[in-house]
């Protein structure tokens, strides 16, 4: 236990140690400089060639569409890195199974509504775990699709005030903040748990901060277009963001569209809410609108917390006294210990979730 506390001790001081940045803040998306947007048809450009792919060809880039799905469970990981451009039975069935997660006409092919959601945002950790989808498409409504974290961990009954703080280094304004707290009341809402602003880091339950590049963690950021964010389950409560993104403060669409369809431009309410979850100890859920959902659909700010969510939390904390939401019984999905398979990243950085926009992108820009 003494290690423990000591190895705990010792990265919280390399984290406060690690690069910084005042990141980049935008109160609309109209006032992010065009030079700093890059729309989907710069993405689409580059991996056209793929679209209508189907088993037994081979292109270039196939390769890599397999490290892709390899990354994301879809492919045991124990399966060779060395991947050929042929479409083979093993991307085949890789496919048809992200198809069916995200709700998709399992067809095997690579057509344009499965590449349309491969570039959405989305959270980085694995839909498969050791062969089995966590996620739980196509079951009755009856059946609740949110799931937890291995073992259910969560915050003590006794601690139902939890306190979060801001990396002083980042000097965030005080609509910065605001929007951290309005994505903590979403919560609260729904469960008897409370959050406080604390002006102290090293005290607070929940330590929130924006990075870049390694920070120390074994998760470092990428810059724009790359990793977003990632939260820890608790008891850990670290939240970090990559300060190098567009983050966008008030992110009401545009009317002539496509909010999220321009890659570079992120809704900060929309992460915060989606990595708070994490921070309570929920996984993934396969409802399209909910919040706990991997992907984020083009053109739509998601902050609403939906009944998959709240059944999902007050499963892990009971309900807020005070809520007067739906009381339908659902049932988790798979058994009691189901979770969304996060993986261990070490003694301390256990069941990490990363935020990913563009990641499909990333992949294959290359090619």
């Amino acid at each position: 236990m003494r290690r423990i506390h000591l190895f705990i001790a010792i990265a919280f001081v390399l984290i406060i140690l690690s690069p910084t940045t005042s990141a980049h803040f935008f109160p609309n998306i109209s006032s992010i400089p065009p030079s700093l947007l890059k729309p989907n048809a710069t993405a689409w450009t580059s991996f056209q060639k793929l679209l209508g792919c189907q088993p037994g060809q081979k292109v270039d880039g196939i390769a890599k569409i397999k490290k892709y799905f390899q990354h994301f469970g879809y492919i045991n990981t124990f399966t060779t890195s060395n991947f050929t451009d042929e479409f083979d039975d093993t991307l085949e069935s890789a496919l048809k199974t992200y198809q069916r997660n995200f709700n998709l006409n399992a067809t095997g092919v690579l057509d344009a509504p499965t590449i349309q959601h491969l570039i959405k945002p989305r959270c980085g950790n694995a839909d498969v775990v050791n062969g089995t989808s966590t996620m739980n498409a196509g079951k009755p409504h009856t059946v609740a699709h949110y799931s937890f974290f291995p073992g259910r961990p969560k915050w003590p009954e006794s601690k139902t005030d939890l306190t979060y703080a801001f990396l002083p280094a980042n000097n965030l304004t005080d609509d910065i903040k605001s929007v951290f707290s309005r994505a903590f009341d979403r919560w609260s809402e729904v469960t008897p748990l409370s959050f406080t602003e604390i002006a102290s880091f090293q005290s607070a339950d929940i330590k929130i901060g924006f990075f870049t590049g390694d920070h120390n963690d074994g998760e470092p950021f990428d810059g724009p277009m790359g990793t977003l964010a990632h939260a820890f389950s608790p008891p850990t409560g670290h939240f970090h963001l990559d300060g190098e993104e567009n983050w966008v403060v008030d992110g009401v669409p545009v009317n002539d569209g496509n909010f999220f369809s321009i890659l570079s431009a992120v809704d900060l309410e929309s992460v915060a809410v989606h990595e708070i979850g994490h921070l309570l100890g929920l996984g993934h859920s396969s409802v399209e609108d909910s919040i706990m959902y991997p992907s984020l659909e083009a053109g739509i700010r998601r902050v609403e917390l939906v009944d998959d969510d709240v059944k999902g939390v007050q499963e892990l904390y009971g309900s807020n006294p005070n809520y007067t939401g739906t009381n339908t019984t659902l049932t988790p999905s798979g058994q009691d210990d189901d979770t969304n398979g996060a993986p261990i990243l070490s003694s301390l950085w256990i069941h990490g979730f990363l935020w990913v926009v563009g990641s499909f992108f990333a992949f294959i820009y290359s090619i």
